[in-house]
C-alpha cells in the first residue's frame, strides 16, 4: 500500500491517495485539491469521504466527474454535501454510496472498512484500510475533533471515543489536519478528552 498526502485549501486539510495494487482510492478532496489528484492517480477507482464538511468535500463532484468514479460518504452526513449547512458555498455533490454505520466493503476488490464515530458530525467515521486508519476531523495528533459546530454531538463524541477506547489492534492515523500517529498512543489520551467533553455538556 503506497499512500500520498497533501494538505489542501485554507484549514490545510489532507487529502490522501491510497494505493493498493495499481488502483488508486481518493479520500477527502478537499478546497483545489483537484490538480494535485490528477498529476498523482494513474489508476483510480473511487473517492471516499471521511465526514460531510466543506473542506473535506469541497472537489467531490469535479473529482468524480472527471474520473468516472464513485463517490461513498457516510449516511449520516450525506445532507452536508447537497445543503451546504455551514454556508461556505460549497460546490454540490451526489453519493453513489451512502455507508450506514460500521461497514465493510469491497472497493474494486480492495477491502474498505468504514467505522462509525459519529460527534463530530453525525456521519464521521474513520476509513481502514490495511493497518491505516483514515481518521478525518475524529481523532488527530494529541487532539480530537469539535463537537460544536452545527448538528455536533457532546454526547455523541462521549461514546464514539470509549468505543475507540475499546478497540485492541493497533493502527497508523492518518488525520484530516496535521501529522500521522498510531491509535495506542492517542488511546492514552482519550480519557483525559472525554472528561473534558463532559464538562461542556
Amino acid at each position: 500500500m503506497q499512500i500520498k498526502m497533501q494538505p489542501m485549501g485554507p484549514y490545510q486539510t489532507n487529502c490522501y491517495i491510497v494505493t493498493v495494487d495499481g488502483k488508486d482510492l481518493i479520500i477527502d478532496p478537499g478546497v483545489n485539491a483537484t490538480e494535485w489528484v490528477f498529476e498523482n492517480v494513474s489508476n483510480p477507482v473511487a473517492v471516499l469521504n471521511t465526514h460531510g464538511h466543506f473542506d473535506h468535500i469541497w472537489s467531490n463532484d469535479a473529482v468524480k466527474s472527471a474520473l468516472h468514479i464513485p463517490l461513498y460518504c457516510p449516511k449520516g452526513d450525506v445532507f452536508m454535501l447537497t445543503d451546504d449547512p455551514l454556508g461556505q458555498g460549497t460546490p454540490k455533490s451526489l453519493p453513489d454510496y451512502e455507508v450506514n454505520g460500521d461497514k465493510t466493503l469491497k472497493i474494486a476488490g480492495i477491502k474498505v472498512r468504514y467505522r462509525h464515530f459519529p460527534g463530530h458530525t453525525p456521519g464521521c467515521s474513520v476509513i481502514e484500510i490495511g493497518d491505516a486508519w483514515f481518521s478525518g476531523d475524529f481523532i488527530f495528533e494529541q487532539s480530537i475533533g469539535r463537537w460544536d459546530f452545527p448538528a455536533s454531538s457532546g454526547e455523541a463524541m462521549i461514546k464514539s471515543l470509549q468505543k475507540a477506547m475499546q478497540i485492541e489492534e493497533d493502527y497508523t492515523l492518518y488525520p484530516g489536519h496535521g501529522g500521522t500517529t498510531t491509535l495506542k498512543a492517542e488511546q492514552k489520551l482519550l480519557p483525559l478528552w472525554i472528561e473534558q467533553v463532559k464538562r461542556t455538556l
